[in-house]
Protein backbone atom coordinates (compact mmCIF):
# COMPACT_ATOMS: atom_id res chain seq x y z
CA UNK A 1 0.00 0.00 0.00
CA UNK A 2 2.83 2.40 0.90
CA UNK A 3 4.54 1.63 -2.41
CA UNK A 4 1.35 2.39 -4.31
CA UNK A 5 0.95 5.74 -2.52
CA UNK A 6 4.57 6.70 -3.22
CA UNK A 7 4.19 5.78 -6.90
CA UNK A 8 0.92 7.72 -7.11
CA UNK A 9 2.52 10.84 -5.58
CA UNK A 10 5.54 10.55 -7.89
CA UNK A 11 3.24 10.35 -10.90
CA UNK A 12 1.31 13.40 -9.67
CA UNK A 13 4.53 15.43 -9.30
CA UNK A 14 5.83 14.32 -12.72
CA UNK A 15 2.62 15.37 -14.41
CA UNK A 16 2.43 18.74 -12.67
CA UNK A 17 6.05 19.57 -13.47
CA UNK A 18 5.78 18.49 -17.12
CA UNK A 19 2.67 20.55 -17.78
CA UNK A 20 4.18 23.67 -16.24
CA UNK A 21 7.33 23.44 -18.37
CA UNK A 22 5.52 23.35 -21.74
CA UNK A 23 4.80 26.43 -23.80
CA UNK A 24 1.38 26.70 -25.45
CA UNK A 25 2.89 25.79 -28.83
CA UNK A 26 4.83 22.85 -27.40
CA UNK A 27 1.69 21.59 -25.70
CA UNK A 28 -0.30 21.87 -28.93
CA UNK A 29 2.37 19.98 -30.86
CA UNK A 30 2.37 17.23 -28.26
CA UNK A 31 -1.39 16.85 -28.24
CA UNK A 32 -1.80 16.86 -32.02
CA UNK A 33 1.11 14.55 -32.76
CA UNK A 34 0.95 12.14 -29.81
CA UNK A 35 -2.61 12.06 -28.48
CA UNK A 36 -5.30 13.34 -30.85
CA UNK A 37 -3.92 11.39 -33.86
CA UNK A 38 -5.01 14.18 -36.25
CA UNK A 39 -2.63 12.93 -38.93
CA UNK A 40 -4.63 9.73 -39.20
CA UNK A 41 -7.41 11.48 -41.13
CA UNK A 42 -5.96 14.83 -42.19
CA UNK A 43 -2.55 13.90 -43.65
CA UNK A 44 -2.26 11.96 -46.92
CA UNK A 45 -0.43 8.66 -47.10
CA UNK A 46 1.41 6.64 -49.66
CA UNK A 47 2.88 3.12 -49.42
CA UNK A 48 5.67 4.45 -47.20
CA UNK A 49 3.35 6.09 -44.71
CA UNK A 50 2.41 9.68 -43.92
CA UNK A 51 3.47 12.31 -46.47
CA UNK A 52 4.68 14.87 -43.95
CA UNK A 53 5.49 17.60 -46.46
CA UNK A 54 1.73 17.67 -47.10
CA UNK A 55 0.70 17.30 -43.47
CA UNK A 56 -2.81 18.34 -42.55
CA UNK A 57 -3.68 19.08 -46.20
CA UNK A 58 -6.38 16.39 -46.29
CA UNK A 59 -6.29 12.64 -45.87
CA UNK A 60 -6.33 9.87 -48.44
CA UNK A 61 -9.19 7.77 -47.08
CA UNK A 62 -12.86 8.31 -47.91
CA UNK A 63 -15.58 7.22 -45.48
CA UNK A 64 -18.81 6.28 -47.22
CA UNK A 65 -21.64 5.51 -44.79
CA UNK A 66 -25.44 5.54 -45.07
CA UNK A 67 -25.42 8.98 -43.41
CA UNK A 68 -22.48 10.69 -45.12
CA UNK A 69 -19.52 10.47 -47.48
CA UNK A 70 -16.51 12.40 -46.24
CA UNK A 71 -12.78 12.74 -46.59
CA UNK A 72 -10.36 14.16 -44.04
CA UNK A 73 -10.38 17.91 -44.60
CA UNK A 74 -7.51 20.33 -45.11
CA UNK A 75 -6.73 21.75 -41.66
CA UNK A 76 -3.50 23.45 -42.66
CA UNK A 77 -3.46 27.28 -42.40
CA UNK A 78 -3.92 27.76 -46.14
CA UNK A 79 -6.43 30.61 -46.43
CA UNK A 80 -8.23 29.32 -49.53
CA UNK A 81 -8.42 25.55 -49.06
CA UNK A 82 -7.59 25.10 -45.37
CA UNK A 83 -8.51 26.88 -42.14
CA UNK A 84 -6.22 29.90 -42.46
CA UNK A 85 -9.17 32.27 -42.81
CA UNK A 86 -11.02 30.81 -39.83
CA UNK A 87 -11.06 32.64 -36.50
CA UNK A 88 -9.75 30.93 -33.36
CA UNK A 89 -13.29 30.60 -32.03
CA UNK A 90 -14.43 28.97 -35.29
CA UNK A 91 -11.63 26.42 -35.06
CA UNK A 92 -12.42 25.72 -31.41
CA UNK A 93 -16.11 25.25 -32.24
CA UNK A 94 -15.26 22.79 -35.03
CA UNK A 95 -13.02 20.77 -32.69
CA UNK A 96 -15.43 20.49 -29.76
CA UNK A 97 -18.91 21.04 -31.25
CA UNK A 98 -18.56 19.58 -34.73
CA UNK A 99 -19.77 22.74 -36.46
CA UNK A 100 -18.16 24.06 -39.64
CA UNK A 101 -17.26 27.71 -40.04
CA UNK A 102 -20.33 28.16 -42.23
CA UNK A 103 -22.64 26.51 -39.72
CA UNK A 104 -23.09 23.07 -41.26
CA UNK A 105 -22.53 19.99 -39.11
CA UNK A 106 -19.27 18.07 -39.33
CA UNK A 107 -19.59 14.30 -39.67
CA UNK A 108 -18.74 12.35 -36.48
CA UNK A 109 -15.85 10.77 -38.34
CA UNK A 110 -14.27 13.84 -36.78
CA UNK A 111 -14.47 12.68 -33.13
CA UNK A 112 -15.50 16.06 -31.72
CA UNK A 113 -17.55 14.49 -28.90
CA UNK A 114 -14.29 13.09 -27.54
CA UNK A 115 -12.69 16.53 -27.66
CA UNK A 116 -15.36 18.27 -25.56
CA UNK A 117 -13.36 17.21 -22.50
CA UNK A 118 -10.36 19.37 -23.46
CA UNK A 119 -9.29 22.03 -20.99
CA UNK A 120 -9.48 25.60 -22.34
CA UNK A 121 -5.68 25.80 -22.29
CA UNK A 122 -5.26 22.57 -24.25
CA UNK A 123 -7.85 23.68 -26.79
CA UNK A 124 -6.00 26.98 -27.23
CA UNK A 125 -2.75 25.04 -27.56
CA UNK A 126 -4.12 22.90 -30.40
CA UNK A 127 -5.36 26.00 -32.23
CA UNK A 128 -1.99 27.71 -31.77
CA UNK A 129 -0.15 24.70 -33.14
CA UNK A 130 -2.40 24.35 -36.19
CA UNK A 131 -1.75 28.03 -36.89
CA UNK A 132 2.01 27.39 -36.82
CA UNK A 133 2.36 24.62 -39.42
CA UNK A 134 3.05 25.26 -43.09
CA UNK A 135 0.01 26.08 -45.23
CA UNK A 136 -0.63 23.57 -48.01
CA UNK A 137 -2.96 24.39 -50.85
CA UNK A 138 -5.17 21.39 -51.56
CA UNK A 139 -8.86 21.43 -52.41
CA UNK A 140 -10.55 18.46 -50.70
CA UNK A 141 -13.82 17.14 -52.06
CA UNK A 142 -16.83 18.52 -50.21
CA UNK A 143 -18.67 16.19 -47.80
CA UNK A 144 -22.02 14.74 -48.82
CA UNK A 145 -24.67 14.34 -46.13
CA UNK A 146 -27.46 11.84 -46.84
CA UNK A 147 -29.31 11.37 -43.56
CA UNK A 148 -29.47 12.55 -39.97
CA UNK A 149 -26.32 11.71 -38.02
CA UNK A 150 -26.53 10.12 -34.58
CA UNK A 151 -24.23 11.76 -32.07
CA UNK A 152 -23.61 9.86 -28.83
CA UNK A 153 -22.16 11.91 -25.95
CA UNK A 154 -19.23 10.33 -24.12
CA UNK A 155 -20.02 9.64 -20.43
CA UNK A 156 -18.00 11.90 -18.16
CA UNK A 157 -16.63 13.92 -21.06
CA UNK A 158 -19.37 16.36 -22.05
CA UNK A 159 -17.76 19.31 -20.26
CA UNK A 160 -14.19 20.63 -20.33
CA UNK A 161 -11.91 19.29 -17.64
CA UNK A 162 -10.09 21.76 -15.42
CA UNK A 163 -6.36 21.95 -14.79
CA UNK A 164 -7.11 20.60 -11.32
CA UNK A 165 -8.89 17.57 -12.83
CA UNK A 166 -5.90 16.50 -14.89
CA UNK A 167 -3.54 16.62 -11.92
CA UNK A 168 -5.18 13.44 -10.64
CA UNK A 169 -3.46 10.47 -12.37
CA UNK A 170 -6.60 8.38 -13.00
CA UNK A 171 -8.63 11.37 -14.19
CA UNK A 172 -5.72 12.36 -16.38
CA UNK A 173 -5.65 8.87 -17.85
CA UNK A 174 -9.34 9.14 -18.69
CA UNK A 175 -8.72 12.60 -20.12
CA UNK A 176 -5.95 11.38 -22.42
CA UNK A 177 -7.74 8.19 -23.46
CA UNK A 178 -10.84 10.22 -24.27
CA UNK A 179 -8.92 12.68 -26.45
CA UNK A 180 -7.34 9.67 -28.15
CA UNK A 181 -10.98 8.53 -28.68
CA UNK A 182 -10.27 4.99 -27.47
CA UNK A 183 -13.91 4.24 -26.73
CA UNK A 184 -14.92 5.18 -30.25
CA UNK A 185 -13.89 1.62 -31.09
CA UNK A 186 -13.69 -0.14 -27.74
CA UNK A 187 -17.15 1.05 -26.70
CA UNK A 188 -18.90 -0.07 -29.89
CA UNK A 189 -20.98 -3.25 -30.20
CA UNK A 190 -20.50 -5.78 -33.02
CA UNK A 191 -23.58 -4.28 -34.73
CA UNK A 192 -21.74 -0.93 -34.88
CA UNK A 193 -23.97 0.70 -32.27
CA UNK A 194 -22.10 2.91 -29.80
CA UNK A 195 -23.13 1.40 -26.46
CA UNK A 196 -21.15 3.03 -23.69
CA UNK A 197 -23.47 1.77 -20.95
CA UNK A 198 -23.03 -1.94 -21.69
CA UNK A 199 -19.87 -2.08 -23.80
CA UNK A 200 -17.53 0.38 -22.07
CA UNK A 201 -14.19 -1.12 -23.06
CA UNK A 202 -15.66 -4.47 -24.09
CA UNK A 203 -14.94 -4.13 -27.81
CA UNK A 204 -16.18 -6.68 -30.30
CA UNK A 205 -16.83 -4.42 -33.27
CA UNK A 206 -15.40 -5.77 -36.54
CA UNK A 207 -13.58 -3.45 -38.92
CA UNK A 208 -13.50 -4.71 -42.50
CA UNK A 209 -10.69 -2.92 -44.30
CA UNK A 210 -8.48 -3.53 -47.36
CA UNK A 211 -5.89 -5.20 -45.11
CA UNK A 212 -8.45 -7.61 -43.64
CA UNK A 213 -10.89 -7.87 -40.74
CA UNK A 214 -10.00 -6.56 -37.29
CA UNK A 215 -12.02 -7.12 -34.10
CA UNK A 216 -11.69 -4.41 -31.46
CA UNK A 217 -10.25 -5.87 -28.29
CA UNK A 218 -11.72 -6.07 -24.82
CA UNK A 219 -9.61 -3.64 -22.74
CA UNK A 220 -11.53 -4.04 -19.47
CA UNK A 221 -10.01 -5.51 -16.34
CA UNK A 222 -11.52 -8.94 -16.99
CA UNK A 223 -8.65 -11.41 -16.40
CA UNK A 224 -9.51 -13.65 -19.36
CA UNK A 225 -11.66 -11.75 -21.85
CA UNK A 226 -9.92 -8.43 -21.17
CA UNK A 227 -6.44 -7.30 -20.20
CA UNK A 228 -6.75 -7.69 -16.44
CA UNK A 229 -3.94 -10.24 -16.41
CA UNK A 230 -1.58 -8.05 -18.42
CA UNK A 231 1.27 -6.27 -16.66
CA UNK A 232 1.61 -2.50 -16.80
CA UNK A 233 4.63 -2.97 -19.05
CA UNK A 234 2.63 -5.11 -21.47
CA UNK A 235 -0.11 -2.49 -21.71
CA UNK A 236 2.45 0.24 -22.30
CA UNK A 237 4.14 -1.84 -24.99
CA UNK A 238 0.79 -2.36 -26.70
CA UNK A 239 0.31 1.40 -26.85
CA UNK A 240 3.82 2.42 -27.84
CA UNK A 241 4.91 -0.51 -30.00
CA UNK A 242 1.63 -1.85 -31.37
CA UNK A 243 2.33 -5.34 -30.03
CA UNK A 244 -0.03 -7.65 -28.16
CA UNK A 245 0.89 -9.55 -25.04
CA UNK A 246 1.75 -12.62 -27.12
CA UNK A 247 3.93 -10.66 -29.54
CA UNK A 248 1.43 -10.26 -32.39
CA UNK A 249 1.57 -6.93 -34.19
CA UNK A 250 -1.64 -4.91 -34.15
CA UNK A 251 -3.38 -3.98 -37.38
CA UNK A 252 -5.01 -0.61 -38.05
CA UNK A 253 -6.87 1.15 -36.63
CA UNK A 254 -5.13 0.16 -33.37
CA UNK A 255 -1.62 0.30 -34.85
CA UNK A 256 -1.09 3.81 -33.53
CA UNK A 257 2.38 3.43 -32.10
CA UNK A 258 3.62 6.16 -34.44
CA UNK A 259 1.61 8.53 -32.24
CA UNK A 260 1.42 6.95 -28.80
CA UNK A 261 5.16 6.23 -28.69
CA UNK A 262 5.61 10.01 -28.39
CA UNK A 263 3.67 10.19 -25.13
CA UNK A 264 5.51 10.99 -21.94
CA UNK A 265 6.09 8.27 -19.37
CA UNK A 266 3.81 10.08 -16.93
CA UNK A 267 0.95 10.20 -19.44
CA UNK A 268 1.37 6.53 -20.36
CA UNK A 269 1.32 5.61 -16.67
CA UNK A 270 -1.85 7.68 -16.23
CA UNK A 271 -3.59 5.85 -19.08
CA UNK A 272 -2.60 2.49 -17.61
CA UNK A 273 -3.89 3.60 -14.19
CA UNK A 274 -7.23 4.55 -15.75
CA UNK A 275 -7.50 1.32 -17.76
CA UNK A 276 -7.07 -0.61 -14.51
CA UNK A 277 -10.30 0.99 -13.24
CA UNK A 278 -12.49 -0.31 -16.10
CA UNK A 279 -15.04 -2.80 -14.71
CA UNK A 280 -14.51 -6.36 -16.00
CA UNK A 281 -16.79 -7.26 -18.89
CA UNK A 282 -16.83 -10.66 -20.52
Amino acid sequence: MVRFVIAYVALFIAMAGGAAAQTLLDRGSYLVNAVLVCHNCHTPRDKSGLIMEKRFSGGSQIWDTPAYTVKGSNISPDRDTGIGAWSDSEIRRAITDGVHRHGRPIAPQMPFVFYQIMTPRDLDAVVAYLRSVAPVRNEVQAPVYKAAMQIDPVPGATKPFTEEDIRDPVKRGFYLATMAHCMECHGRRPDRIQDYKNSWGKGGYVFVEPWGSVVTANITSHPKSGIGAWTDAEIRRALTHGVSRDGRAFKPPMARQEYFSRMTDADLDAIVAWIRTLPPLE
